[in-house]
């Protein structure tokens, strides 16, 4: 399956990933904010109601309502359930879409007490009320700690916040439209709901439906979004997004790895350091499995024609060797390790520039002299790092100046505040018209997931 993505497209197919950190207000205002909804006196059954959840809503949802003078949530204005109550019952009720089990929500019971509140009853409209909010706190931390691929995180800050149950309450009665906000999932990315909706949508196939549950599980793990700076990835598009809160600034082509050389793994972390002019530091798997034949064949000239120097190990002060003195049919076949790099300028593999931030796997953003590449439409053709079709925009906007004509060799310079990035693998995106542009496979991924189905 394979869609060719209109490019003008690209630049804003993704919305802002602002929306998974919800922070708690004052109570004050949260109280302010209550007075339109159900005024004092405006009503013996309001004011009936605000005294049952008053008299009735347990510790973990009492701080909420008293903040708001214990006026209701989920009630419209004729004292019944809203219609965002009744969203977000449909949502839950499908919670397997979510990877959650809906049974674990009792729904039976919320839906019982609904179909009481409906009536009118005080009594009855409070229980609904309390109930609907707890299920809801129940689903929302849930769904951010529900099953999702492996990303490596940095650290577990960059991964999904599980809120408390003020904050769930709070960021949804922030909202200027609660029914909105249940339809758009905001606890959860921007990506998300749209996503989801998709899956009863007629428009797509089956193979189609299979591939977006896939990414539904992907975007289930990309971290809670900071507010200022920060870098999106996606493998899947070989595309780099750069956003400020949620507004894309800028966007360009990347080139990642495939699955014959090593693939670029979802991951989060922080920018850290920009190193200008750098050496490339072979990684011994290609010294063994690429230059090590290219000497063997073409002799150790090969060598000096493409800026490489030998090292005797990895130590900082490790002397250099002279490559005639070097076993290289002992590199290549594994039983002898020696430390080949790249030295800076000319054709070096890094090009100008490159961004590390600390992981595992060895993975960075960097320059490169291959700009040609990025011609191509799947550019899945790295040994797993991530060369950036414009360095010196990203050098601009991360440090705030252009790169240095003149840097000394490997100039490791710190980022000012240190830039999140998250690296991820998305077959299937949200268009802002609520469209889904899906994009190739090419890790073979997406037949791993089981397409959840409703009920």
């Amino acid at each position: 399956m394979k869609r060719k993505i209109d490019e003008r497209l690209l630049r804003f197919v993704l919305p802002a990933l602002a929306a998974a950190l919800i922070v708690p207000l004052p109570q004050a205002a949260l109280a302010q904010q209550s007075a339109s909804h159900h005024p004092q006196g405006g009503g013996g059954v309001a004011a009936q109601v605000r005294q049952d959840i008053a008299d009735h809503a347990g510790k973990d949802l009492r701080a909420f309502y008293a903040a708001r003078d214990n006026a209701p949530l989920w009630l419209d204005e004729f004292d019944r359930p809203s219609g965002a109550a009744t969203l977000l019952w449909l949502r839950m009720r499908t919670a397997d879409r979510d990877g959650l089990e809906p049974g674990t929500l009792d729904l039976d019971k919320l839906t019982k007490l609904l179909d009481r509140a409906r009536e009118g009853d005080p009594g009855d409209l409070a229980r609904a009320e309390l109930a609907l909010s707890s299920t809801f706190v129940a689903y929302v931390k849930a769904m951010r700690s529900a099953p999702h691929v492996e990303m490596l995180y940095e650290n577990r800050a960059l991964a999904p916040v599980v809120p408390t149950g003020f904050a769930v309450l709070k960021a949804a009665a922030d909202a200027p439209s609660l029914e909105n906000y249940v339809d758009a999932m905001g606890w959860m990315n921007p990506l998300y709901a749209p996503l989801r909706k998709a899956l009863d949508d007629p428009r797509y196939s089956a193979a189609e439906k299979q591939s977006i549950a896939a990414n539904l599980e992907r975007v289930r793990a990309i971290p809670a979004m900071p507010k200022g700076k920060h870098i999106l990835v996606d493998a899947a598009s070989a595309r780099l997004w750069m956003y400020d809160g949620d507004k894309v600034v800028d966007t360009m082509k990347v080139v990642v790895g495939n699955r014959e050389l090593g693939e670029t793994p979802m991951m989060a972390g922080w920018i850290r350091w920009a190193i200008e002019n750098p050496y490339w530091e072979v990684p011994n798997d290609i010294t063994q499995k690429e230059i090590a034949p290219h000497v063997l064949k073409s002799g150790v000239g090969y060598l000096k024609s493409h800026g490489y120097e030998v090292l005797a190990d990895w130590s900082d002060d490790a002397p250099v060797l002279d490559p005639k003195t070097v076993d290289w049919q002992a590199v290549h076949e594994g039983s002898r390790q020696v430390h080949v790099r790249q030295l800076p300028g000319g054709e070096n593999f890094m090009g100008k520039v490159k961004f590390e931030f600390p992981n595992s796997k060895g993975i960075y953003l960097h320059d490169t002299p291959a700009k040609q590449l990025m011609t191509k439409d799947a550019r899945q053709l790295s040994h797993g790092c991530i060369r950036m079709e414009n360095a010196g925009l990203m050098h601009e906007w991360l440090m705030g100046e252009p790169i240095p004509a003149n840097a000394p060799a490997e100039d490791k310079v710190p980022l000012a505040t240190p830039v999140p990035i998250y690296v991820t693998y998305l077959t299937a995106l949200p268009t802002g018209s609520g469209e889904i542009v899906f994009h190739d496979d090419p890790y073979g991924r997406d037949a791993s997931v089981r397409l959840a189905t409703a009920d």
